[in-house]
């Protein structure tokens, strides 16, 4: 899809009169708002490009331009560090699956490993960002959400729903994950441990210093568990052990803002049959690390956002856990490292944004990619890289916003272009606004277009019953959104939306299922067109505020995605992903205020996947519809923290990828302390 520039039309945010504080608990869009006219604070559901709390100065942006809180013309969701408190989660994996419009395949509990998905797409079309910076691996999807930070050094997540492109460039095809870390705004530090069902562990802590401009926070973390399965051999398949480490520093002033990071994330845990029902002994680690570093001035006319930032990956995986024989281990490194440019400036016509990318990807790999000119040894083995791929990405992005009262327009553009098989460059362009329907009541349409590049993997894999084509065109995608949203600040919050998405040339692993069980293989294809359509129900209700009689119940929010995909029926044909999508999910929640200082959240969630798998005895199955109910009950000691929570409170057996059993019951108590 190529569009001339001479056709992009402009884009919109003003700055809201009111700012808004946390105290919901899930889904993800579950915000507060204080009123104008008391100190008292509603819980409202709120879904929105940027949302700033003016209680706490955070700031969320999902386009090129930063404002408060503008009209809300994009599905944002907003979870903050409070908000934790009341889920049963162990990572940011876990805390995810609580936004009714994205897809958590877990293969392994704790983040082991997750893929996502948004709105019926897969777990590579989905931009994963850390502090704004996309740490997406080019290898593959399946290790994104490696993170280098723990639950604790979180300050909120955006979960945006639909094509980023203006925002976060060629792999937001779907939609847009972005963690933002805390900032250390004084001087202290806290630890925690945590310990629970199947020899799981955990310890972590962090120290902050924040002086005369300057802050600095410090966080490591250490998990393991010894999981809650085992291969037919009898052998553990779904241990885990994990190290991170994260450091993150700034410094601000009157007239420039700075902030830079460095993390690293160590990940050992058995594979079970993640990637092959043939084989439920695999093996898997990861070694990551981030750095980053963005400025920014906070005076003058022209505001410059500029950034810079490399990521390093290195992957080994074991088909057979601990043993080269008969397949010897697949190693694969890659760098990612970029710089980016963003500036935005007022004039008589609105507000105008220009921001440019430019992003390198070089992997080095055993079995991914075309041959080296020169075979580089891979540290610790007798082996060799001897393939590679390594391709150059060019984003240029044009956007402006006007707004007229009651109605705000805006659009943009970006270009990309691709060194990769010569791609030229390509102009996708979205176009948002929103209306006031009083003080309430808003509508808000949006029509945005985007692109995604295929994996290394995807291009190359062919190892194992793998068999890729190097020649796969980018996938591209049209979408559209409407819907409206109620605000009263007395207590409730409420939307309803629909969406249709058009994706052309998307890329799957397929398996035909006509031939001979032992000649069956995945094959990586543009598979075909696939429109699908959704709605999505939130509300949410501040009891506390509805019901001022009572204290004893605190809050509820109810959600509910339905997504129906239309595609050229191919009888006999096994996907990936593709074919596969949840077909309706619902979330429901509800906190509770105790005696003794303590609150009791409960959760539920309800999961309808379209799709089949095989078995590990080669049989194809359907996806069985599954509820799962957690609970996490806290005692809030002020400076000494102490909870209990459960998973999965009825022991349900489920599938959410493949053949991999998802746990039964799972409890977990933790105690935390705050130390000065």
């Amino acid at each position: 899809m190529k569009m001339n520039l001479s056709k992009e039309l402009i884009r919109v945010r003003k700055f809201i009169n009111y700012a808004l504080a946390v105290s919901m608990m899930c889904p993800m869009s579950a915000l507060a708002v204080e009123s104008p006219e008391s100190d008292q604070v509603f819980p409202i559901l709120y879904e929105s490009d940027t949302v700033a709390y003016a209680t706490s100065d955070i700031e969320v942006t999902a386009s090129r331009i930063k404002t408060p809180l503008p009209m809300a013309s994009r599905i944002i969701g907003v979870l903050t560090q409070e908000q934790l408190g009341s889920l049963a989660v162990q990572s940011i994996n876990d805390i995810v699956k609580f936004a009714v419009g994205v897809d958590v395949r877990q293969r392994g509990p704790m983040g082991a490993q997750t893929d996502i998905g948004v709105r019926g797409g897969n777990f590579e079309q989905v931009a994963i960002l850390l502090d704004g910076i996309n740490i997406c691996d080019p290898q593959t999807g399946h290790n994104s959400f490696d993170f280098p930070v723990d639950i604790n050094d979180i300050d909120h997540i955006e979960v945006l729903e639909g094509p980023a492109g203006r925002a976060y460039g060629s792999s937001s095809l779907m939609g847009a994950i972005n963690i933002v870390t805390r900032t250390a705004v004084r001087t202290g530090g806290q630890a925690h441990v945590e310990a629970g069902s199947w020899g799981y562990a955990a310890a972590g802590a962090n120290v902050g210093a924040a002086a005369g401009g300057w802050n600095n926070l410090l966080s490591v973390n250490y998990g393991r568990s010894d999981g809650y399965s085992r291969s037919k051999s009898g052998h553990l398949n779904s241990d885990l052990q994990y190290k991170k480490m994260f450091y993150k520093g700034g410094y601000s002033d009157s007239d420039i803002r700075i902030s830079w990071h460095a993390g690293a994330s160590i990940k050992d845990w058995g594979s079970n049959t993640f990637y092959s029902s043939k084989f439920d002994e695999q093996f898997e680690h990861t070694l990551k690390t981030y750095t980053a570093l963005q400025a920014e001035n906070t005076i003058g006319r022209v505001h410059i956002h500029p950034s810079a930032w490399w990521n390093h990956n290195e992957d080994r995986f074991e088909l057979i856990r601990g043993s080269e024989t008969p397949v010897p281990f697949n190693y694969h490194r890659s760098d990612v490292a970029g710089v980016g440019f963003n500036s935005w400036f007022d004039w008589k016509l609105g507000r105008t944004a220009l921001g440019a990318e430019i992003k390198n990807e070089n992997l080095i790999s055993g079995n991914l990619g075309e041959p080296l000119a020169e075979p580089k040894h891979i540290k610790g083995t007798d082996r060799d890289y001897t393939l590679g791929l390594n391709r150059t990405n060019i984003s240029l992005i044009l956007e402006h916003n006007i707004n007229i009262r009651w109605f705000s327009l805006s659009a943009g553009v970006v270009g990309v272009r691709n060194s990769w098989n010569g791609m030229d460059m390509r102009f996708y362009p979205g176009v948002d606004m929103s209306v006031n329907l009083g003080e309430r009541l808003k509508l808000f349409a949006t029509y945005n277009t985007s692109l995604r590049l295929p994996s290394v993997t995807e291009l190359y894999y062919s190892v194992g019953g793998y068999k890729a084509d190097k020649h796969l065109r980018p996938e591209e995608l049209r979408a559209v959104d409407l819907g409206l949203r109620y605000t009263d600040l007395r207590g409730i919050q409420a939307s309803a939306s629909v969406y249709y998405n058009r994706c052309s040339d998307m890329i799957d692993w397929i398996m035909d299922l006509t031939e001979a069980q032992d000649q069956r293989h995945w094959e990586s294809v543009n598979f075909t067109q696939v429109n699908s359509w959704g709605a999505e129900l939130n509300a949410a209700f501040s009891l506390e505020t509805l019901l001022p009689g009572q204290s004893l119940f605190k809050s509820v929010n109810l959600s509910y995605n339905y997504i129906s995909q239309e595609k050229v029926d191919v009888p006999n044909i096994q996907s990936r992903s593709t074919l596969e999508y949840l077909k309706h999910k619902a979330v429901a929640g509800v906190n509770i205020n105790l005696p003794l200082s303590m609150e009791l959240g409960l959760t539920y969630r309800y999961q309808d996947r379209a799709g089949s798998f095989t078995d590990t005895n080669g049989k194809v199955c359907d996806y069985e519809p599954y509820g799962v109910a957690d609970a996490r009950l806290k005692y809030n000691g002020g400076r000494y923290n102490v909870w209990i929570e459960a998973n999965n409170l009825t022991g349900k057996s489920y599938y959410d990828y493949g053949c991999v059993p998802q746990p039964g019951f799972w409890a977990i108590a933790g105690f935390s302390v705050t130390l000065f």
